[in-house]
């Protein structure tokens, strides 16, 4: 009778790197012996500012605007959103966000394309985190329509979106009287 092959631990392990082929692993397969040391945070260009109302105007550097486009806080918002005689399109950001980056282009379009119907104003949401929570901004970019100082029911749109999808959204609201 023939027994079955026996499957030890040490029939399954590799076979050992002959001398011939050499005895280091391959540079890919390589671990580094150290991690390289940190570089200290890049001062100029990429600095880090902490925005006071009213002064937002260093902000604006990290977070893109176009020219028609303004960047506004806590204080301003009400004179610039909720009073404002025109519609007025709210696009929260953040400056670490991808997405955010991504529609700026888009957002800066409509503002060209909707001007004197339309108002646009970016939030930090970093800088504004009383703003967030009281209306409630899970995702990034969040665009919220205001009317009349109040939001637009089912105004609300999270995540990146083409300028034909932004148009899209943008139209039948224009055209809409309604408010909450």
């Amino acid at each position: 009778m023939a027994s079955a092959p026996s499957t030890t631990a040490s029939s399954l392990a590799p076979p050992p790197l002959s001398s011939a082929r050499g005895a280091r692993a391959p540079t890919a397969l390589r671990l580094p012996s150290h991690s390289p040391p940190r570089q200290p945070p890049v001062s100029g260009r990429f600095r880090s500012v902490v925005p006071t109302p009213g002064r937002l105007a260093l902000a604006c550097a990290r977070v893109r605007c176009g020219a028609a486009v303004r960047l506004i806080g806590q204080s301003e918002f009400e004179a610039e959103v909720l009073q404002s005689e025109l519609p007025v399109l709210v696009d929260f950001v953040a400056d670490w966000c991808g997405p955010c980056r991504l529609i700026a282009p888009v957002v800066d379009w409509a503002s060209e394309e909707y001007e004197g119907r339309l108002k646009i104003v970016k939030i930090d949401h970093d800088a504004n985190p009383q703003l967030i929570e009281e209306y409630k901004v899970y995702g990034l970019p969040t665009l919220i329509l205001f009317k009349n100082g109040k939001e637009v029911p089912e105004s609300r749109r999270e995540g990146a979106i083409t300028k034909n999808k932004l148009k899209e959204y943008l139209e039948p609201l224009l055209s809409a009287s309604t408010v909450a």
